[in-house]
């Protein structure tokens, strides 16, 4: 069976694409940016393409859901454009149709901190979407582009599935129920997300699991399977937020960027504020291949484990991605 991993970060390199294909990964939504305004993110997003141009035999861009099944069939890894903040429209609403133009699929409203459309998880108080960021929502279903909420907080997250046309994501997070955290997502909103067809990609990153979820991987999939229990089977998926060639430098640009003169711990803690540990289950990278016998092991069926590993994400993609003849359409 082949996979979809819906969020991973960090900078790519060859041996990332061919360590996916090993994992039996045929696509994945990569982090071009955080808090990156649109000039840097430019930067980023054409570094990101010279990069799956130098490796076309073994990745290709993500741009469409044809190009990510066809990458499944040619045995590469389909390479997703995505962003984990807004930052990059720098309060331009043509720029959503731009970054669009240019290959960006995901893009998540929020990053760590409130910003002009939506409130953090992290805020003392959700403002809930912002009249700007409604806008964005709109140009975003019309543009082709996924909305992700993994970082944004719940009442903003409700806000954005009520304003969406299409269905939304949270690509990277867990149920709060499961394990009480600020980046994981309540009960309502996992409702939410199955009453309009969005989808939620189970995380495992420590931070954002625990400790018991980090267990053996079919301690992982309890979770998975737990989840489903509240989310349904068709809005449950993979969204592992694996880090690549991380140093403490990218993580204190994650987690501080420019905003703050002090000490940002991100999903992590005082207690606990260097890398987190990766689950035990999930020691390298090629350990994903794991992740099907897992699922059937808690009582998954073959059809439900392709659903999580790969059919959600697809269906939403068909959903929300942007095709030529769909955009087309939206322009005249």
């Amino acid at each position: 069976m082949t996979m979809i991993d819906g969020l991973e970060c960090g900078p790519f390199d060859r041996e990332s694409f061919l360590r996916l294909k090993a994992a039996g990964v045929h696509g994945v939504v990569v982090t071009c940016g955080f808090w990156e305004g649109a000039l840097e993110s430019l930067d980023s997003l054409g570094r990101w393409r010279d990069l799956v141009r130098d490796n076309a035999d073994v990745t290709c861009m993500g741009d469409t859901p044809e190009a990510i099944e066809r990458a499944a069939e040619e045995g590469r890894v389909a390479a997703i454009m995505g962003f984990q903040n807004a930052n990059l429209f720098e309060g331009r609403i043509r720029l959503v149709e731009m970054f669009a133009e240019l290959g960006v699929r995901v893009v998540q409203l929020t990053y760590n901190n409130q910003n002009e459309l939506a409130g953090s998880c992290y805020e003392a108080e959700d403002s809930g979407l912002s009249r700007f960021g409604a806008e964005v929502v709109r140009e975003m279903n019309r543009q082709g582009m996924l909305i992700d909420c993994s970082h944004v907080g719940d009442r903003s997250t409700l806000d954005a599935i009520k304003a969406s046309e299409k269905p939304v994501a949270v690509t990277h997070a867990n149920a709060a129920s499961l394990f009480p955290h600020k980046r994981n997502k309540s009960d309502k909103v996992l409702h939410a997300l199955r009453d309009t067809g969005g989808v939620i990609g189970c995380a495992a990153y420590r931070n954002i699991t625990g400790d018991y979820y980090s267990g053996p991987i079919e301690q992982w999939c309890e979770m998975v399977a737990r989840t489903v229990e509240i989310a349904g089977i068709d809005s449950v998926a993979i969204g592992t937020d694996r880090g690549h060639n991380m140093d403490r430098a990218i993580y204190d640009w994650m987690r501080m960027g420019r905003w703050t003169r002090g000490v940002d711990y991100g999903a992590a803690s005082a207690a606990r504020p260097g890398k987190a540990p990766p689950p035990d289950w999930f020691q390298e990278l090629e350990d994903m291949r794991v992740i099907p016998d897992g699922l059937r092991s808690v009582g998954f069926n073959n059809e439900e484990v392709e659903k999580i590993l790969h059919g959600n994400w697809m269906r939403l993609y068909r959903a929300t991605f942007r095709t030529s003849d769909r955009y087309e359409e939206t322009q005249q």
